[in-house]
């Protein structure tokens, strides 16, 4: 006996898309978190372009698959990979004073999602008024630096307040260039489809 193979589906091709994006992201991530730079006020915390990554995932891929790709982009760190900032690897980074923020990743990209597009598919980009894409940026944020002034109250033994003067507000700035930077990218006539 045999059996007829032929018209069977294992994985639809649009799970087969959203995860390879999915991979994109944690990849590109991963590929640009070795290059930071040092605050000149907060040299514990780097600035990279990991939440830039975040910004992007939420709004491209909506709010399953981009909180899949940073779950993807955690696990990677964690298995020794080295994708995490300054190209560290570990559960000590996770653990460490900035690991709240990596916590916070996938967290604000499903955030961001859903302010965005919802909690029923995503929107075409084109339409997603700018709006509400800086409204998920905005609370996305706020999520991220949540949770890393919480990690780093915790790691450092520092009160929240005094967190969030060290690793929050001196990051508000940079946070708020790659918010406009997202928003600019995604509305580009490059990237939307035709």
């Amino acid at each position: 006996m045999s059996a007829n193979t032929e018209s069977v589906e294992l994985v639809g091709d649009e799970v087969v898309g959203n995860v390879a994006r999915a991979v994109l992201f944690a990849a590109a991530t991963a590929a640009t978190a070795p290059v930071d730079l040092v605050h000149p006020l907060a040299p514990n915390v780097p600035i990279t372009l990991q939440t830039l990554w975040v910004y992007l995932s939420g709004i491209v891929l909506g709010p399953i698959w981009a909180g899949f790709a940073f779950v993807l982009y955690i696990l990677a760190g964690l298995i020794g990979l080295p994708v995490f900032a300054g190209a560290n690897a570990g559960l000590g980074v996770l653990l460490g004073p900035t690991g709240g923020f990596l916590v916070g990743f996938p967290l604000a990209a499903v955030t961001i999602g859903v302010v965005t597009h919802g909690f029923d598919g995503i929107d075409p980009l084109s339409q997603v008024p700018i709006s509400r894409m800086v409204a998920g940026l905005v609370v996305g944020s706020a999520v991220v630096y949540a949770a890393g002034a919480v990690g780093f109250s915790l790691v450092q033994s520092v009160g929240l307040l005094a967190s969030v003067s060290a690793v929050v507000v001196p990051f508000l700035p940079v946070a708020a260039l790659k918010m406009a930077a997202t928003v600019a990218i995604v509305r580009s006539d490059a990237i939307v489809a035709r």
